[in-house]
């Protein structure tokens, strides 16, 4: 089984509060290549980074005091160009970068598909944003939950904080065998 993860492809990261240029051109990419994954049989999840009203409290807060992502305002949504995608699917809620619960889900799937006698996940290919911060600790989740799964990163899906993260992301990524991919 395939897994296609979307990560944090919210309003408040490509047009709100830490929207950048590079995520606004990555959006149309990231529904094709989700349309995509969909029609060839992957499954997909979403994950939404999510925070509190008490945000500028947290430790995130506190070093990067700009809200985001607040639980049920506009800017924690998923963006319309991949709302019809999300639909019908619960998304991971994450309070943080990285989610164990995401790592667990994809870990309890493959015991599950295995006990049946079937290829346990073989791929979970990550897009979304930022390549930087949530992409990266996504990945590195699902490569320590999965350790043989072959974990992927569609580069040309994907966005970072500044281009220059973006890269230095990738670059660690792909140190941390993690194949990264260009659409």
């Amino acid at each position: 089984m395939n897994y296609l993860i979307v990560v944090d492809m919210q309003n408040d990261f490509v047009s709100g509060a830490l929207g950048t240029p590079e995520a606004v051109e990555i959006v149309p990419r990231v529904a094709a290549r989700t349309a995509e994954g969909l029609s060839r049989g992957e499954e997909v999840l979403f994950t939404r980074d999510t925070h509190e009203t008490d945000y500028l409290n947290t430790q995130e807060g506190k070093k990067l005091p700009v809200p985001h992502c607040i639980r049920g305002t506009a800017g924690w949504e998923i963006v319309p160009q991949l709302a019809e995608y999300a639909a019908g699917r619960t998304p991971v809620d994450k309070p943080t970068f990285g989610s164990r619960y995401l790592g667990a889900v994809l870990k309890a799937r493959d015991e599950d598909l295995r006990k049946q006698g079937k290829p346990g996940v073989e791929r979970v290919t990550l897009v979304g944003l930022c390549t930087d911060i949530c992409v990266i600790s996504n990945a590195l989740l699902v490569k320590a939950f999965l350790p043989e799964a072959e974990v992927a990163v569609d580069a040309s899906c994907c966005a970072g904080v500044t281009p220059e993260s973006h890269k230095n992301a990738l670059e660690a990524m792909r140190m941390c065998q993690i194949d990264i991919e260009n659409g």
